[in-house]
């Protein structure tokens, strides 16, 4: 039979315990049954509510990361506040794109370190005929500046090098008479034509190395942690040479010299980087070729009143980034490291 409200209930003829269904169970069911009812509900709710929340508090392998790099980032900031100078920092992790930055748009003076730009001008010149890496240049007396420990140890009018030759004289021992022959042979008004290309505005290459009527003028040569970051960058990912010209590229920066991104480092670990030093200034900047997880340092320091502090707040800076790349390079993404052995340093 159908109920007054439109709810069948089939009423069996032979005398058993059968439920009967209520379609408004409300209007039947007092409070007590309701109280019984809700009990066991709001458990369910409760204990749901509470598993959805112990999920979302569980750290993602990306927030470990991240605590990695706010430790790093909290190191690099005391350094700076204990440092009696100007410091200027600039890191990309060139797997995933995170960059540290820290006054990284400030200017810095960049003696040494402008041979980077001197050198990716000339390989660029190179990969568009304009030159040969292998075109002889006859040493000139004329052209001997201080602080050529190479060329000022060569016979002028008989030796013939090559403009290869001349690079790797550049970034190995900061050879000025080289730097100078090659701004001649690239031209500096190139260099910084080639530098506007990539959108790096306060790079500039302003005068020959040892030019010091130059400098007292105001014509430093200068750049940012940023653009210097960028520009290894752009150089790194191939988009200023061919898969050939940058692997040489970095195989003539890489070569073995004394500067302050490699010192507390491993060995046999392949750092291409250019120092630079000035009364009161000290820079590094180069690229670090972790493996499985490459990145840029560029470290940046003026004012100084010891220069010394200088070269070990970079070398301080340095170490803290390859630890934790070096862990991020061999860990998984949970952080065991799965590499056959640990790193004693």
């Amino acid at each position: 039979m159908t109920g007054r409200d439109g709810c069948e209930n089939r009423v069996p003829s032979v005398a058993v315990a059968t439920p009967v269904t209520n379609c408004h169970p409300e209007r039947s069911e007092g409070p007590g049954v309701r109280r019984k009812l809700a009990g066991p509900l709001v458990i369910v709710c409760l204990l749901a509510s509470g598993l959805a929340t112990a999920q979302s508090t569980v750290p993602s392998p990306q927030e470990k990361q991240q605590a990695l790099w706010q430790k790093l980032e909290a190191s690099i900031r005391d350094v700076d506040q204990n440092l009696d100078g100007a410091m200027g920092v600039a890191i990309l992790d060139l797997t995933d794109g995170h960059k540290y930055l820290l006054h990284a748009n400030d200017v810095f003076a960049q003696a040494s370190s402008i041979k980077i730009c001197v050198l990716a001008e000339l390989y660029r010149q190179a990969q568009q005929g304009k030159l040969k890496l292998t075109d002889l240049y006859t040493v000139n007396a004329a052209d001997l500046v201080q602080d050529s420990d190479i060329m000022g140890g060569l016979t002028p009018g008989v030796t013939k090098i090559t403009l290869r030759d001349l690079a790797t004289m550049m970034v190995a021992v900061s050879d000025n008479s080289a730097t100078n022959v090659l701004i001649d042979r690239v031209g500096m008004e190139n260099v910084n034509i080639f530098l506007d290309s990539l959108g790096l505005p306060h790079t500039r290459l302003r005068r020959k190395m040892m030019d010091l009527k130059a400098a007292s003028e105001g014509r430093e040569n200068v750049s940012t942690p940023a653009e210097m970051m960028a520009l290894l960058e752009a150089l790194y990912r191939g988009k200023v040479l061919n898969k050939e010209m940058t692997g040489d590229f970095f195989k003539v920066l890489s070569t073995h010299k004394d500067s302050w991104i490699p010192r507390d480092l491993p060995d046999d670990l392949k750092i291409a980087d250019k120092p630079g030093s000035l009364e009161g200034v000290r820079n590094d900047s180069g690229v670090i070729f972790v493996e499985n997880r490459p990145y840029i340092l560029c470290v940046m320091t003026t004012y100084l009143h010891r220069e010394r502090d200088g070269e070990e707040v970079i070398s301080r800076i340095s170490l803290v980034a390859w630890r934790m790349f070096d862990r991020l390079a061999r860990a998984s993404e949970y952080g065991r490291v799965i590499s056959p052995g640990n790193s004693s340093r």
